[in-house]
């Protein structure tokens, strides 16, 4: 009497062979699954870190940062400290406007008067705050003395000397008559300056000059 065999045994190799191939086949989508989804957690973790990395660069510039404070000393390049009432009531004004715009804090206005010629003078105002910016923000400065009666044309950079960030010259006509104005920012301080009666090249030259004399790092 025939003893009963396996129910494999009693299948061809050719019906073996495909329910092996599909038992392989049904198989590696799973597998095949795993990489790609670590390679997308891996590039998740890749943009993370290089987001985590540039902050922490960021907090360490803002944490060593130099300190940055703006004084008007009563000389600065051959000039003098104009300190009448008109003269403070003029700057105050541009002071106030550039500061309340752009969030600067411990502000500094100043007149000074060319003492070989009364109508050299120049109008400086800016204040410190720390700046992602600088060349943004210093755009913005320049857009507020934009009026009904002119703006500011012909902006371009300047060379913004040892102290760094950027500096920036253009003219102003708001008065009916072309002015030079210049300014610099970096990532502490920005400051405008308005030079009536002179070139743009020598408005830039001495900007350089005020800046010296006024921005002070610790």
């Amino acid at each position: 009497m025939a003893q009963p065999s396996d129910v494999s045994d009693d299948l061809p190799l050719s019906e073996l062979s495909a329910v092996d191939e599909r038992v392989t086949e049904d198989e590696p989508p799973a597998r095949r699954r795993l990489p790609t989804r670590w390679i997308v957690l891996g590039s998740l973790a890749a943009v993370v870190l290089i987001i985590v990395a540039a902050l922490g660069v960021v907090g360490w510039r803002f944490l060593n940062r130099e300190k940055v404070t703006l004084t008007a000393p009563a000389n600065l390049a051959g000039l003098t400290l104009d300190t009448s009432d008109g003269a403070k009531q003029t700057v105050d004004y541009l002071r106030t406007a550039v500061a309340a715009r752009l969030s600067l804090s411990a502000t500094v206005g100043a007149v000074y008067q060319d003492p070989a010629s009364s109508d050299r003078k120049v109008l400086l105002f800016g204040g410190t705050n720390v700046q992602l910016s600088p060349s943004r923000d210093l755009d913005q400065a320049f857009g507020l003395l934009n009026d009904q009666s002119g703006t500011v044309t012909e902006l371009r950079v300047v060379p913004a000397g040892p102290l760094g960030g950027v500096a920036k010259c253009g003219t102003s006509n708001g008065d009916g008559s072309a002015m030079p104005v210049c300014g610099w920012a970096d990532n502490g301080s920005l400051a405008l300056a308005l030079f009536p009666g002179r070139t743009l090249d020598d408005a830039a030259k001495l900007l350089l000059d005020l800046r010296t004399g006024v921005e002070h790092r610790h």
